[in-house]
């Protein structure tokens, strides 16, 4: 038997909540490490909350620019589909119909 692979879906869901983890885990460094006040640790800290700040800046900005990219796709595959069936109207029937029987005689032998 085939191993199933996950979904897009659940892989983008898995990253997302491994990205807030991480995010969490260093926010709470960076709080932790408030009080001290020795300059090395300010340093760091400065930089792992700037660095944290354009991190999420750059993931959502991706998450916008693939779910426009998306959403523009699926509307262009929509509206070929659309094209296609005004201007072939009884292709699309015979094609429907054709689909009909076979899920009809594969249904039928259960």
């Amino acid at each position: 038997m085939a191993k199933r692979q996950p979904t897009y879906s659940t892989q983008a869901d898995q990253l997302k909540d491994d990205l807030r983890h991480l995010s969490e885990t260093v926010e709470e460094l960076v709080n932790a490490t408030a009080k001290d006040a020795s300059g090395e640790m300010n340093d760091l800290r400065t930089r792992a909350e700037r660095r944290l700040k354009d991190t999420r800046a750059r993931l959502e900005a991706r998450g916008e620019r693939i779910y426009d990219e998306t959403r523009d796709s699926l509307t262009h595959q929509a509206d070929a589909c659309d094209r296609y069936v005004h201007e072939n109207p009884w292709t699309s029937i015979g094609i429907g119909a054709a689909v009909g029987m076979v899920v009809g005689m594969l249904l039928g032998r259960r």
